[in-house]
């Protein structure tokens, strides 16, 4: 069903590109008189066409090859961008030449830390970006512009991490809001000073066969989905310093609904795929399936609810991660929100997982911070919290390595003190959240229905930790999961425990 929709989708946004005007603009053309130098501000001249185009109705701006610096491009609706080969846009270097949501008088966003972006977009339809020309956002360069002029007091910024040296407001790659009808195809893209796509509140949104590489800086995502519905993004190549592809909602009346991610290699010094973690509004129908996950330190798959958000009907299958610290993460805690959260009906099939010992983004400038304690190898974790937990998860046919190598002296939770594993209840979601796990596999607790299925678990050097530790974990079903030995699992305050 959700293919059908998404495909639907797409084809009634290709009746916009049949009827547009006629209306377009060769960056070629002398009466434009816009450098393609890399040096020359083109701002100013580069929004002017824009507008003419929007103007007009709608149409096409061709960016023969060359490259053309500009701060924030502001979208109207009916335009495309059409980066030639060899034709780059190159974010400026300095941060007064863009705008956020609240200067610029476009609109605002009051949900967002920062609505500034090299490509920025506010209550428009029917836009797209695409070619196979580059997107530049000189990201470390602004990004240190921005530092010092915090320090010299020309543009002090009053949420300055002091403690990692490193500015906050920092500009976005693309920053759409409230948008509708929106294509971004064939690109290169790269080298935010922050997040790297960022879609508030839009629907109908394809992003396809673009590379995206976004390793700057500091808190470098790939793609920000927050509210959206009926998205597609698929045939992407993502390296991202932060998580690769994220969804979020700011607000208990956002939904994230009718998503497929599809056909994507994925690094991460974070996480591959995850839900939140800001989480107050809903994910549901969300389709992830055919992808590459390696050298990923976190998790390959995190789904987190811990704002007060319902997650429900999530279908992930056919993945393959290589080199990553942390196959599978499903937490439902109470951060903040007014209401419990939910998470269920997720259905995790047809993944295998190689985790190493060490850290698995070694090769990454910029790394996520270290966990700041010893401890031995994480499992998996599906993790609710007393009073509201996970229900109806389905783990299938999935074949996990672990690396081994456990010692009792590095840390040790015996399993008669299992209940000394804190709960964590309002603590930010991460797959190394409780310290010291009990298990090597997968550790379970307040679940209400999970089933394992054709699972295999294998060490690549010994541990001395039970595969599987469930603790207030009811209506459990194993069937066909190796290790099958009695010692390899171990059960503590739950019930209908069912093995095949």
């Amino acid at each position: 069903m959700t293919r059908r929709i998404i495909r639907l989708s797409m084809l009634l946004w290709l009746s916009w590109t049949e009827l547009m005007p006629a209306a377009a603009l060769d960056l070629r053309t002398a009466a434009l008189k816009i450098p393609a130098d890399g040096k020359s501000l083109c701002t100013t001249r580069l929004q002017e066409a824009i507008d003419r185009i929007g103007q007009a109705g709608g149409g096409r701006l061709t960016f023969a090859p060359g490259e053309y610096l500009t701060g924030t491009l502001v979208m109207r609706s009916g335009v495309e961008l059409y980066l030639e080969e060899g034709a780059t846009l190159k974010g400026s270097t300095d941060p007064r030449h863009y705008i956020t949501a609240n200067a610029s008088g476009v609109g605002e966003t009051p949900d967002i830390d920062n609505g500034s972006a090299l490509v920025y977009a506010n209550h428009v339809e029917r836009v797209s970006l695409r070619g196979k020309g580059c997107i530049d956002g000189q990201g470390l360069q602004l990004a240190l512009c921005i530092d010092s002029l915090h320090h010299t007091g020309e543009m002090p910024d009053p949420n300055y991490n002091y403690r990692r040296l490193r500015p906050n407001n920092r500009p976005k790659l693309f920053f759409f809001l409230e948008c509708s009808d929106v294509t971004v195809e064939g690109l290169r893209l790269q080298s935010s000073a922050e997040w790297g796509l960022v879609f508030n509140k839009c629907e109908r949104l394809a992003i396809q066969d673009i590379t995206l590489w976004n390793r700057a800086y500091w808190n470098n995502d790939g793609i920000d989905l927050t509210g959206c519905r009926h998205v597609r993004v698929s045939r992407c190549l993502i390296d991202a310093a932060d998580d690769g592809i994220c969804f979020k909602s700011h607000h208990p009346d956002e939904l994230n609904y009718d998503i497929e991610i599809a056909d994507c290699d994925i690094r991460s010094s974070a996480s591959a795929i995850k839900f939140g973690t800001a989480s107050y509004g809903d994910f549901r129908r969300i389709h992830i399936h055919d992808l590459k996950v390696r050298d990923t330190f976190r998790s390959a798959i995190a789904i987190e609810s811990v704002d007060g958000g319902e997650i429900d009907s999530i279908l992930v299958e056919r993945i393959e991660a290589v080199n990553t610290g942390n196959p599978i993460f499903l937490r439902l805690g109470q951060r903040a929100g007014d209401k419990p959260g939910a998470l269920r009906h997720v259905t995790i099939r047809d993944l295998t997982c190689e985790v190493p010992f060490g850290r698995p983004d070694e090769a990454y400038d910029l790394r996520g911070p270290e966990v700041n304690f010893f401890h031995n190898p994480f499992p998996s974790s599906i993790c609710g919290i007393p009073g509201n937990s996970i229900q109806d998860v389905t783990i299938e046919d999935v074949a996990i390595c672990y690396p081994g190598r456990a010692t009792k002296g590095m840390a040790y939770i015996p399993l008669w003190r299992v209940s000394d594993v804190p709960e964590r209840i309002k603590d930010y979601p991460e797959f190394s959240m409780f310290g010291e796990l009990p298990a090597w596999g997968f550790y379970v607790r307040h679940v209400e229905g999970i089933t394992f299925r054709h699972i295999t678990l294998t060490l690549a050097d010994r541990d001395f930790r039970p595969a599987f530790v469930f603790d207030d974990a009811k209506r459990v079903t194993l069937e066909r999961v190796t290790p099958s030995a009695a010692d390899q699992y171990f059960f503590e305050g739950g019930e209908e425990v069912k093995v095949e």
